[in-house]
């Protein structure tokens, strides 16, 4: 159910349609999972952290973790049989390594994915890992096409790419549009790593979280931002002032990473978060996961350091480069992470019946890894996403879990 047209001009594609193709305005009301949707001179950027939270923080990861529109997707109700989404994306690059492959959009009918594609042109952000410099290329807009689809009202929706930023351009169609009615879906709400975001899914409906809210019937934000979940205060307020029905918050990994802070900052910088969160969200059913297996950081402190031996191959690994030593002046590991989660939630939920934990190895553990190894030793392949997800939908979103509908 996929055409590409990319970067075709709109007249040269006006003998595609039987009648003018009708422009519907790319506005917040089309557009489920973003926080945020700034105008920009080619059309909209969605965001997925707000503007005051953005301006808060002027590191480059955050900014480009959070501009990639995971989980986000256009939704809208239309009896049309031709779909059209002109997009300006910005790529990743990497100096000395293969290209990476194109963000992929899924389409969704009526719950159900039956089409892909992508865009090309584009702009591309080259990045140097040896020095961490990066430069923006320019490229031109690129169009995605859907054609084929049933004649029908329908429920449509339109996954962008969970790892390129994505600037919407116009959005076309055979049919009028209108925005998706309320379900009465219940909202979720979730943070985390680059684990949450999606790297190495297979596409943008199947990275784990993705896959976890089809499972459970829910209606998903998803706030996981590659490398970026680092108990920032501001992540937290977004967290506070977004409406939801539950709640999660991965911890761990990021802090590993980049070394951020020792035991000592960690205990206190967690309760912050929460009760930042719970000023407004006071009774929501709230989930803390603790990290998944990674190995090389079970019991070895950060930060992670790339090996580039493989790079021109298109293999990059990770290393941990602490010293297992260094525990002992407070240095975080994933398994004393995993110990302080579980203490705090222990400690706050004797007030606050309505918070939980879980175990990150319960979604991924040795017996996973034997049989799925992460590939570049911190990241999930697209079958692990899908074990995941399956996972968490089992044990948080079903019966006697703590998103279980009937505790909600």
């Amino acid at each position: 159910m996929n055409d590409r047209q990319d970067d075709a001009p709109a007249a040269a594609r006006a003998t595609d349609w039987i009648n003018p193709p009708l422009t519907t305005p790319i506005t917040a009301a089309l557009l489920h999972g973003a926080l945020d949707l700034e105008r920009t001179a080619h059309g909209v950027l969605p965001h997925r952290l707000p503007a005051r939270a953005r301006a808060q923080c002027s590191d480059g990861q955050l900014a480009m973790a959070e501009a990639q529109p995971s989980g986000v997707r256009l939704a809208f109700r239309t009896r049309a049989t031709t779909v059209e989404l002109d997009a300006l994306r910005t790529k990743m690059a990497y100096q000395g390594a293969p290209p990476r492959p194109d963000g992929v959009y899924d389409l969704l009918v009526d719950g159900r994915l039956t089409g892909q594609g992508g865009v090309t042109g584009g702009n591309v952000l080259m990045v140097d890992m040896t020095t961490g410099s990066a430069e923006t290329r320019p490229g031109p807009v690129g169009t995605v096409r859907f054609s084929g689809l049933p004649d029908r009202v329908k429920d449509v929706e339109i996954w962008l790419p969970h790892n390129e930023i994505t600037q919407l351009v116009a959005l076309r169609t055979d049919a009028p549009v209108e925005p998706l009615p309320d379900g009465g879906r219940r909202k979720w709400l979730h943070h985390g790593s680059s684990i949450s975001h999606g790297s190495d899914a297979a596409s943008p409906s199947t990275t784990w979280p993705a896959l976890a809210a089809a499972a459970g019937g829910v209606e998903l934000t998803n706030l996981g931002l590659s490398g970026s979940a680092l108990l920032d205060p501001f992540t937290a307020r977004a967290l506070r002032d977004r409406p939801a029905d539950l709640i999660s918050v991965k911890i761990g990994i990021n802090l590993v990473n980049t070394d951020l802070m020792r035991l000592r900052a960690f205990g206190p910088a967690v309760h912050g978060f929460l009760d930042t969160v719970r000023e407004g969200h006071p009774t929501t059913p709230l989930l803390v996961v603790s990290p998944i297996l990674c190995p090389i950081h079970e019991d070895t402190p950060g930060p992670s350091a790339p090996d580039f031996s493989g790079l021109a191959e298109g293999r990059l690994r990770f290393l941990a480069a602490g010293d297992p030593a260094e525990r002992a002046a407070g240095k975080l590991t994933l398994n004393v992470i995993r110990e302080e989660l579980a203490r705090i939630v222990r400690q706050r939920s004797a007030d606050d019946p309505n918070l939980h934990h879980l175990d990150g190895r319960d979604l991924y553990g040795e017996a996973d890894h034997a049989e799925l190894p992460l590939p570049d030793g911190l990241h999930p392949d697209a079958a692990t996403h899908r074990l995941i997800g399956e996972r968490f939908a089992t044990l948080a979103l079903g019966p006697g879990g703590p998103f279980a509908a009937d505790t909600a």
